[in-house]
């Protein structure tokens, strides 16, 4: 037993060994260990890692209001799109549905959900970023953010295209 100590001992020196070795050879290695303060490599290759910029996203809708950034594709055409909506404080969208199912992320603020067909800023429900909802294929709903946030809702909502939005009455049934 006591040479198996030693066996064990010793193969716990040895890879603290190699786990120094390591570390040596990265704090020599200019490809390793990089920093912040380092120099930046080149833009990747747009064929293989396109990169948009944040200024020259392309949003519409009207700021301090609610604004809708086209991240990749388009709602309004076939295949898949991601956009990031912004609802500021005080705005909500009526009650609706859509034609597919769509994946939303609450990436900061308090994005506030109904899925009453009575529009009632009362019935809302808070999801806090870092949450995830989904709307579901036909499903009413509809959402902003409550007056007296401090910051807008800003989410990031992905589906398949072509998206349309169909506006409810308050029976549920689809206005003209």
């Amino acid at each position: 037993m006591h040479s198996l100590a030693k066996i064990l001992v010793g193969a716990v020196v040895a890879a603290g060994a190699a786990g120094l070795g390591v570390v040596a050879l990265a704090q020599s290695d200019p490809k390793i260990g990089t920093t912040v303060n380092d120099p930046i490599g080149p833009k990747p290759d747009p064929s293989q890692v396109p990169v948009t910029l944040a200024k020259d996203i392309k949003c519409t809708g009207k700021k301090g209001v609610q604004e809708t950034c086209f991240l990749y594709g388009d709602p309004d055409k076939p295949g898949p799109y991601t956009v990031m909506y912004k609802w500021y404080p005080g705005h909500f969208s009526k009650p609706h549905y859509h034609n597919n199912v769509r994946w939303a992320y609450v990436i900061s603020g308090t994005w506030w959900v109904s899925t009453s067909k009575v529009y009632d800023e009362r019935t809302t429900y808070p999801v806090r970023a870092g949450s995830v909802a989904v709307d579901e294929l036909n499903a009413i709903h509809w959402d902003g953010a409550r007056t007296g946030e401090k910051e807008p809702a800003v989410l990031i909502l992905s589906g398949t295209g072509p998206n349309t939005t169909v506006q409810v009455d308050e029976n549920g049934k689809p206005k003209k």
